[in-house]
């Protein structure tokens, strides 16, 4: 099972640490073996298999889960957020490639040199320029590998029509991504109070998402965008440092 990194009251990444393990409802916590004879006196009911380890409580206030983790459901079932929201719909994608974007129409055309950036609008562009016309935000950042895969590829060349209906799209290196301590998972975040955790195959294929407004991980959510925003490039810029090197 997968393990998804929650929190670490460490600034070296070393330990104590919270993880989450993905499709039940237990927490790996890591931390410094419990020694204390006087202490390992005092457990109870303690069974051979087991291991006692000391954490800071901050850790656990920060970031412990303060309720059951979330079901997996589908993506489709998230799209009134995209229209029910106030402020801001936020984006992190991790993943060098999605399997969506492998089998659209556009994917041809790119491969063979052609420019997909000025199609017509689709639904999720006109939807866009509704919401931005009210004067709410979608906002991404796309993080990208060096030299580019051929996905992040495609994802830069189609990203001006994007843009061009109301999106502000920005891209962050992996190696800062992973200087940032940022998440390694792809996410919406909702007006800063519903996060929507996708979840993969190893194929790229989206499974679903996981829907929840748990205080930790939204906070968490939030960390990452503050972080991710601040030293992420707009698409035009980083489209133009790219085109300089190739």
């Amino acid at each position: 099972m997968t393990l998804r990194f929650l929190g670490t009251t460490s600034d070296d990444g070393d330990c104590p640490t919270l993880y989450d393990i993905e499709g039940t409802d237990e927490i790996l916590v890591q931390g410094e073996r419990e020694a204390d004879p006087e202490h390992l006196a005092q457990l109870r009911d303690v069974k051979e298999s087991e291991t006692f380890v000391r954490v800071p409580r901050s850790l656990l206030t920060c970031y412990a889960p303060k309720s059951e983790a979330p079901r997996l459901q589908p993506f489709a079932s998230t799209s009134g957020f995209f229209r029910d929201f106030r402020h801001t719909a936020w984006r992190l994608e991790t993943r060098r490639g999605y399997a969506s974007d492998r089998t659209s129409p556009k994917w041809g055309r790119f491969l063979a040199g052609e420019n997909i950036a000025d199609d017509p609008d689709n639904a999720w562009r006109e939807n866009v320029r509704v919401q931005t016309a009210l004067g709410k935000r979608f906002e991404r950042v796309r993080l990208v590998d060096e030299p580019l895969t051929q996905g992040q590829g495609f994802l830069l060349a189609s990203a001006p029509g994007n843009v061009a209906a109301g999106e502000d799209i920005r891209n962050l290196t992996r190696g800062q991504a992973q200087e940032l301590r940022l998440p390694d998972y792809d996410f919406w975040l909702f007006d800063s109070k519903i996060v929507a955790r996708f979840a993969f195959d190893d194929e790229d294929t989206t499974l679903g998402v996981y829907v929840t407004e748990e205080p930790a991980e939204v906070l968490a959510a939030c960390q990452a965008r503050d972080a991710a925003w601040h030293h992420a490039v707009r698409t035009e810029e980083f489209a133009g440092r790219v085109r300089s090197t190739v």
